[in-house]
């Protein structure tokens, strides 16, 4: 109805007089003045408008905020690191001084998969793909001279996250910062390692444990920190399609948000301490719509599936990349465009934070100078472009909404599937019915082969050239020559290598040892009996290593630990990862 519209017109307009605005000009290039904020025609009758709505309300289609980007631009945080914590050090600082709003931070392989560099699973991947980090000693490098209290990190790292994020905890004790005002998120998110990227280090259960303890934890003593950002990124670029990562995600996001609940806590307390983490990929419109639809689904389902009350508890916060899978190598100067037009989706899809791939990532972990220019991307859109005038700018498009309704009917599709699958052997799972869909997903194979079939259907798409990229099946003659790329030294791996052996040398290895003793009698300990991350916390200040490097354990395929022969002593060279997997086995 109309008066309806009007009444949330009146709305929006005193939430906005009431908010902080940027001091900054909000008139065209022509210097003509634009509204904060489009809607119908007074008058205008608009059926179904209640599920466009208004910027900052319920179900947050067009916005978590009345001002848009006139209250606060999006964070720009570029994913960085490779080599040692030196190297990243100093390419955090260039990216901070050069106008970056926060840090993200690459991790290794062995660092993701919860080994020690001088591992000999680790050989010729040690700085590689990410920053190496073996104890806090990497993390004091890593962000020597960067207050931690004053910066918002990202951390992408999910199965050895805990004890990487109390080396952070303790990094920041060492800087004299008050580690309850942190601020920043850690991915933490395990669901979507079994669906997609298959980097976990234990079968589900351990790993729940952990999350619901770290939830606990940031909600009691970091309530600004966020303990999990659930990622559908990886499930896209593994070959999903936008419904299906932004299903999959919500699903996961919905299966974290009941662990929440079977430990008592608050919803409208922790959830706000849920993020997200969504792919921008090249079809423009479909990603902000995809992004639209995201914001409705978890305001809609948090509010009358799992009872939050408050706008923070029902706000679907999340942080977007770039497409990685939509780089190619021919032509790689062609990715410069590809980063812009899918950074200007997801800021039109309202993004809260974003990272901007480099035009060489297809190659090598980038260069500075392609650093640079991905982190003026950024820049160019929030000072140049305007985008950051109107709050949701496209909102009323007929295309635009009936993509976002139509995105939004085929993830609720997916829901039921999953829910059906949880109460299909009629037991549910304890934590509650979608996460006993997702572990029945994961375990029949069912998300990888719905992802497998995507992407072979694509596959086919550009072979048989009904899709068509640019400089690989289509416009393929070219002037460009060959890039320069960044390359990672093997003595990177020797250097930290030394350093490790270094510090373990150096530590009191008796605190080692009952650090690690009473973070063994704590797993061990029914999970009713405390909560582990403060165990894990002394481990970390104690310098504790991510994981040992020789006796007798070794990972089986699918990076699940196992025992190899006798016991090695508690503390024998051994660390978080083992003492958690030594109680399980």
């Amino acid at each position: 109805m109309a008066e309806d519209i009007e009444a949330g017109r009146a709305r929006w307009q005193a939430r906005y007089d009431a908010a902080r605005k940027r001091d900054a000009d909000f008139t065209t290039i022509s210097g003509q003045q634009v509204d904060p904020v489009y809607g119908p025609l007074e008058g205008a009758e608009v059926p179904g408008f209640e599920r466009i709505g208004w910027p900052g309300e319920f179900p947050f289609t067009r916005g978590l905020y009345p001002t848009g980007y006139r209250g606060r631009a999006w964070t720009i945080r570029q994913f960085a690191g490779f080599g040692n914590a030196v190297q990243t050090n100093e390419r955090y600082k260039m990216i901070l001084e050069s106008g970056g709003g926060g840090l993200s931070v690459a991790f290794d392989m062995p660092t993701l998969m919860g080994y020690d560099s001088d591992d000999p699973q680790a050989l010729g991947e040690v700085g590689h793909c990410g920053v190496a980090v073996d104890s806090v000693a990497d993390m004091d490098v890593l962000f020597d001279s960067i207050p931690l209290g004053d910066t918002t990190t990202s951390m992408t790292i999910s199965g050895p996250a805990v004890p990487v994020f109390c080396m952070y905890l303790a990094a920041a004790e060492r800087q004299g910062q008050d580690i309850t005002k942190l601020n920043g998120t850690l991915q933490t998110d395990i669901f979507k390692e079994y669906i997609a990227q298959k980097e976990w280090l234990y079968p589900p259960e351990p790993h729940l444990r952990l999350i619901g303890d770290l939830m606990e934890y940031c909600s009691e003593h970091i309530p600004a920190f966020k303990p999990l950002s659930v990622s559908g990124y990886h499930i896209r670029e593994a070959g999903a399609t936008a419904a299906q990562e932004l299903a999959f995600t919500l699903a996961d996001g919905f299966g974290y948000v009941e662990l929440g609940l079977s430990r008592g806590l608050d919803v409208d307390r922790f959830a706000p301490g849920l993020s997200f983490f969504f792919d921008a990929h090249i079809d423009f419109f479909e990603e902000i719509a995809k992004f639209r639809a995201a914001r409705r689904i978890w305001a809609r389902w948090m509010r009358d599936r799992y009872g939050a009350t408050s706008e923070k508890a029902q706000w679907l916060r999340f942080h977007t990349q770039t497409a990685g899978v939509s780089l190619t190598a021919q032509q790689p100067y062609n990715n410069v465009v590809r980063t812009a037009v899918e950074a200007l989706s997801a800021v039109l899809g309202g993004t809260n934070s974003l990272h901007t791939n480099a035009l060489d990532e297809t190659l090598a972990l980038p260069t500075e100078q392609a650093a640079e220019t991905a982190l003026r991307t950024q820049q160019v859109l929030q000072e140049e472009t305007g985008v950051v005038s109107v709050a949701d700018p496209l909102g009323g498009s007929w295309y635009l909404e009936a993509l976002t309704d139509q995105i939004e009917a085929e993830a609720e599709r997916v829901f039921e599937r999953i829910l059906r699958m949880g109460g299909g052997d009629g037991v549910e799972h304890p934590i509650g019915p979608m996460t006993s869909g997702i572990l029945a997903g994961i375990n029949s194979g069912w998300f990888s082969s719905e992802i497998a079939e995507s992407a072979f259907q694509y596959q086919q798409a550009l072979e048989k050239g009904e899709k068509r990229i640019v400089g690989v099946n289509c416009h393929t003659s070219t002037v460009s020559g060959e890039l320069e790329t960044l390359r990672i030294s093997h003595e990177v791996e020797h250097e930290q290598r030394k350093a490790l052996a270094d510090r373990r040398a150096g530590r009191d290895q008796a605190a080692v040892d009952a650090a690690l003793a009473r973070l063994l009698a704590a797993v061990r300990a029914p999970e009713s009996s405390g909560n582990l991350i403060p165990v894990i916390l002394d481990a970390a200040r104690a310098e504790a290593t991510l994981a040992r490097s020789a006796g007798p354990w070794e990972r089986s395929s699918g990076a699940t630990p196992r025992t190899r022969g006798s016991e090695a002593p508690p503390g024998a060279g051994a660390s978080y990862c083992v003492a958690v997997h030594r109680a399980r086995t």
